[in-house]
């Protein structure tokens, strides 16, 4: 069975997230959609609020599986006997990132790949950061964010 995890905090879920899960629940058996602890980032969703959210746009996908863990994502994949990581590239910077990644990754779990999937054109600008900004502007996100999970995203920041 060909197992990969697709880690990221998830707050909240995009619809480039979403497209990366559906496009890796196609290319593997088993997909792990992993909320993760990013010790520097300072969440809006509690970690119950974002599995949630996921669970609710990934529950067609029946090979997909939402799980939370605050390790590092290759001790979960340890664990699960999982060997690939499954990650987002939208640009030059998330390159960096993910390069260096890859080399802390393969060094902690020698047998560990990383696959790099691309955004499509209509995802490649979408961040969870955007969002945030474009909610307290009174934006509508809709075309950014699940339409599953768009009014508690609008409500959490407008409540805030």
């Amino acid at each position: 069975m060909r197992k990969a995890v697709y880690p990221g905090s998830f707050d909240p879920l995009t619809k480039g997230h979403l497209d990366l899960i559906i496009r890796a629940s196609r290319l593997f058996d088993e997909v792990h959609v992993l909320i993760s602890k990013n010790i520097v980032k300072k969440y809006t969703f509690s970690t119950e609020e974002r599995i949630s959210m996921v669970e609710d746009c990934v529950k067609e996908l029946k090979n997909v599986k939402v799980a939370c863990d605050d390790r590092l994502v290759v001790q979960y994949c340890k664990d699960n006997n999982i060997n690939i990581i499954i990650r987002g590239l939208r640009n030059y910077s998330d390159f960096e990132a993910e390069f260096s990644l890859f080399q802390y990754n393969k060094d902690i779990y020698p047998s560990i790949e990383t696959v790099l999937l691309m955004p499509t054109s209509k995802t490649q600008i979408v961040s969870s950061s955007a969002i945030k900004e474009l909610v307290s502007f009174g934006v509508d996100i809709s075309k950014y964010v699940p339409a599953q999970i768009k009014d508690r995203v609008k409500n959490k920041y407008l409540n805030k």
